[in-house]
């Protein structure tokens, strides 16, 4: 398997092989307009405000909460409590990863889209129609912990890391459960969070010669609760707002966050996950890192009982289990919520969300 990094670091590259162009793809950038405008200012959720502060500004930070996830499905959060440096420690561990020979890091490949540690490129090789401009590493951090071997001390930051990083989610989810008229701990306790399924995504996209012909990752929506990303300072995320194409990019020290398919399905529609894409440049090296937080593997996500209030609004999904839910979507393509369409009921009921 031939990197993108490799790839894109061939001398006298000009023109992108044509497995990597979108350009007859139903996913393709057609315009200038579809590339996405300018930024806009999205939600900011000041979390030292939902844990360290009084009742009224509990309430307000409450309030911003239910309109960033009812809105947009899409905020950042700063004053969270991790250290800013173990972010940037975070980044710096995962441009070593990729600054691995592709012998080294080809020890890493994975057969099962859920095997502990998986090195690729594009999304899925064997299902994919056009190649991605991408290269990523895909490790499974909790319930149990797993880690590369290189580089040598990525281990230990990448564990205190990805533990932060839990703490923050669950302080958010006590918002959102409450924003749904649920006691602060229902999502923990229904989805038993102690058990939950939390996957590292890093992703590498190099320059590319043609970025307006490839992509870095089409539309799609996550699975889980909550996505929190971490980026090195190039932009390239795009989120769909109102029907239109945002350019996001992080303050530095912020999560971007986004809310997953199984924060629609448990909210039964109430809150929607947000379709978002990784576009590419063809100046410098972009790294993100996703951190999918969802609930255990085993726990069958449905829409919560206390909100279909005594036939009053109908569940609009299915239930099934967490795994199988992210093996479906990880087994399949990627293109925009077909996976969350294959448990949504069609079709909805009249009132509701």
């Amino acid at each position: 398997m031939l990197s993108v990094k490799t790839l894109a670091e061939s001398p006298n590259l000009t023109c992108i092989p044509p497995a990597y162009s979108f350009l007859s793809s139903s996913q393709a950038i057609s315009s200038p307009d579809d590339r996405g405008g300018g930024e806009q200012p999205i939600p900011i959720i000041d979390f030292s405000l939902l844990t360290l502060s009084t009742p009224d500004q509990r309430s307000k930070i409450i309030q911003e909460l239910d309109y960033a996830c009812r809105e947009w499905g899409f905020f950042m959060v700063i004053n969270h409590g991790v250290d800013e440096g173990l972010m940037n420690s975070m980044l710096e561990g995962c441009r070593e990863f990729f600054d691995l020979t592709d012998e080294e890091k080809r020890v890493n490949e994975g057969k099962h889209v859920l095997d502990p540690i998986r090195y690729g490129t594009s999304f899925n090789a064997s299902v994919d129609e056009v190649s991605l401009w991408r290269d990523y590493l895909k490790v499974i951090v909790h319930q149990e912990f797993h880690c590369p071997n290189k580089p040598a001390d990525f281990s230990n930051v990448l564990q205190e890391y990805t533990k932060a990083v839990r703490d923050v989610v669950r302080g958010l989810l006590e918002g959102i459960s409450e924003n749904l008229g649920l006691e602060s701990c229902y999502i923990n306790r229904a989805l038993d969070l102690e058990s939950s399924l939390q996957i590292l995504i890093a992703n590498l996209y190099p320059p590319c010669p043609q970025p307006e012909l490839a992509m870095g990752l089409p539309s799609h929506s996550d699975h889980g609760l909550l996505t929190m990303l971490i980026e090195n300072g190039i932009s390239g995320l795009q989120i769909q707002h109102k029907g239109k194409w945002v350019n996001v990019n992080a303050a530095p020290g912020a999560f971007l966050v986004n809310t997953g398919d199984h924060v629609e399905i448990l909210s039964n529609g109430k809150y929607r996950s947000v379709l978002h894409r990784a576009v590419v440049n063809n100046k410098s090296t972009r790294i993100s890192i996703a951190l999918a937080n969802g609930p255990s593997p085993e726990a069958i996500v449905s829409p919560a009982e206390e909100l279909l209030g005594n036939g009053s609004s109908r569940a609009a999904y299915i239930g099934m289990k967490y795994k199988d839910y992210v093996e479906l979507q990880q087994s399949n393509k990627l293109s925009g919520k077909s996976c969350l369409d294959r448990v949504k009921i069609w079709p909805k009921m009249p009132g509701d969300y």
